[in-house]
């Protein structure tokens, strides 16, 4: 059985609305948290640091750590973990080229995302929201030295 492919999420709101990033993924239009995969010798926190300023142009700190989720994509068949952390934005740069795929960024409410739940690029956008909004956070130190080899043999124990 392959190793899950290690991802990390930015959930960040602002006036009860979430930054999302509208992204075309085989030529399907989606919305999603800032996210992507972890490089090779990046920590976790590096890598949700690094997605965000390049999927949204904002800089992204990170405060807490909402959950770890594992999901199979019934369409792929690929296995992800995602890291999500929460935290806040500032210093936005919007003449910054956006990452590829990415066509635009929003602020959206709970509301504005259950009306687009169809769209939604898989059920663990709804999903970090939600535990969010129920003020699930670990600290931010549990995951401060979790590189991806680490998250690698986390992974290959827990599955």
């Amino acid at each position: 059985m392959p190793l899950p492919e290690i991802t990390v999420a930015a959930i960040t709101e602002t006036d009860g609305r979430f930054l999302l990033v509208e992204e075309r993924i085989n030529r399907r239009l989606v919305f999603n948290q800032p996210a992507g995969h972890v490089e090779h010798g990046e920590s976790l926190l590096t890598a949700v640091i690094r997605e965000t300023r390049e999927e949204t142009a904002w800089r992204f700190e990170p405060k807490s750590l909402i959950g770890v989720y594992l999901w199979r994509s019934p369409a792929s068949g690929v296995t992800t973990m995602r890291f999500a952390f929460c935290g806040t934005v500032d210093d936005h740069q919007p003449e910054q080229a956006l990452d590829d795929g990415i066509i635009c960024t929003h602020w959206l409410s709970r509301t504005d995302l259950q009306e687009r739940e169809q769209q939604l690029r898989s059920p663990l956008v709804m999903r970090c929201i939600e535990d969010y909004l129920t003020g699930q956070r670990q600290p931010i130190t549990s995951v401060g030295h979790l590189d991806l080899q680490t998250a690698h043999s986390i992974t290959a124990v827990t599955v």
